[in-house]
């Protein structure tokens, strides 16, 4: 698919950012947002993003998440459901993922189910932490 050859692609990282909840706030509740948002403090509760997630070192998010891309730097302690995941090294991820591309750098690190689909087919697998 061309949408996601490297030439064509402004990679999530460079992005402009829409929103953004800084280092120290925290946010009890449900947050929605149409576009593409940092989080670099505390959300406790489902975060649904339409087009692309950066979670900071810092970031902590306890919830659901279901976004098209995400890129996680902190925590997350719930499911996630994206189409693209990058989980980096100081990632941490502690619940279910339901994606269509994941890459995880050295040092990222996922306790839970991984559930990938190829072309609409979903095949399961139980992650091993080595």
């Amino acid at each position: 698919m061309a949408i996601f050859s490297k030439r064509n692609k402004v990679e999530l990282d460079q992005q402009a950012i829409s929103t953004m909840i800084s280092d120290g706030c925290v946010l009890e509740g449900n947050l929605k947002a149409p576009a593409y948002v940092r989080i670099e403090g505390q959300i406790t509760g489902d975060v649904t993003i339409d087009e692309g997630l950066i979670l900071g070192e810092k970031g902590l998010i306890t919830g659901n998440i279901v976004t098209k891309e995400m890129i996680v730097y902190g925590t997350v302690k719930g499911h996630i459901q994206a189409h693209s995941l990058e989980i980096r090294s100081t990632g941490k991820i502690i619940g279910d993922i339901k994606t269509q591309i994941l890459q995880v750098e050295t040092g990222g690190s996922h306790n839970g189910k991984l559930a990938m689909s190829s072309n609409g087919k979903a095949e399961k697998a139980e992650v091993v932490k080595a």
